[in-house]
């Protein structure tokens, strides 16, 4: 597909409520436009579009939310270099857009460089990179066959959240807690030791406006009877 024709896609699927929705979401949209499509539907418009590296980079330059979703969902996890990743992470004003960057099966994490990635922005002083970081950590933790990600690093990384998240804001907290949760589910150990500091953290309000969600509480999700289980916990 050209860019026109992407751009032709997304208009037929505007969604009117969802637009709605979007306009009165000011902190999260970074001035962005939107079709106001959900990302459910935009992940089976982007597999409708299939993988195109140079169509993503085109269609990343755009002033809609939607269309530099389908930016980062179409993507090709070889081709993305170091210098684009951190070109894009500049790019990045709002929250909705830097949770699907480095998440969400966007192609971010699914590259040779985002081992390297997270570790360089764990320690940024960027705030933005560093709920990217947590968020890669999520991401990459799913996967056993990621050799570097070693019980003593993903410690160490546990140790890092316990001794930072205080002081991080909510989303950033919200990428802690979601580390917390992919790293607990490995085995044992990470368990213990993840839900030691979940529990310090406690359940997260990221929606305290709307009052519409519940907190995100990691600890309740790294004690559910399925991982207890799975862990032979219980």
């Amino acid at each position: 597909m050209t860019k026109t024709e992407v751009l032709s896609l997304l208009k037929e699927n505007t969604n009117k409520r969802g637009i709605v929705n979007w306009n009165k979401d000011d902190a999260n949209t970074g001035g962005l436009k939107s079709f106001g499509i959900g990302l459910t539907q935009l992940r089976k418009l982007a597999k409708q579009i299939g993988r195109d590296h140079e169509l993503a980079l085109k269609l990343w330059k755009s002033d809609n939310y939607d269309v530099k979703i389908i930016s980062l969902l179409i993507g090709e996890p070889k081709k993305l270099t170091k210098e684009q990743a951190e070109e894009q992470v500049e790019d990045i004003a709002a929250g909705h857009l830097a949770h699907i960057f480095s998440t969400c099966g966007a192609t971010l994490a699914k590259a040779p460089i985002a081992f390297e990635l997270a570790c360089d922005w764990m320690g940024s002083k960027d705030p933005i990179r560093r709920r990217c970081a947590y968020s890669l950590i999520y991401e990459l933790s799913k996967n056993p066959r990621i050799k570097e990600l070693t019980d003593n690093f993903l410690l160490s990384v546990i140790e890092r959240i316990r001794s930072r998240f205080k002081s991080e804001d909510t989303w950033e907290r919200m990428a802690m807690g979601g580390a917390l949760l992919g790293i607990g589910k490995r085995n044992k150990l990470l368990n213990k030791e993840a839900l030691k500091v979940a529990k310090k953290m406690g359940p997260i309000d990221f929606n305290e406006e709307k009052g519409n969600c519940d907190p995100f509480d990691p600890a309740k999700h790294l004690t559910s009877d399925y991982l207890m289980e799975k862990l032979g916990l219980r």
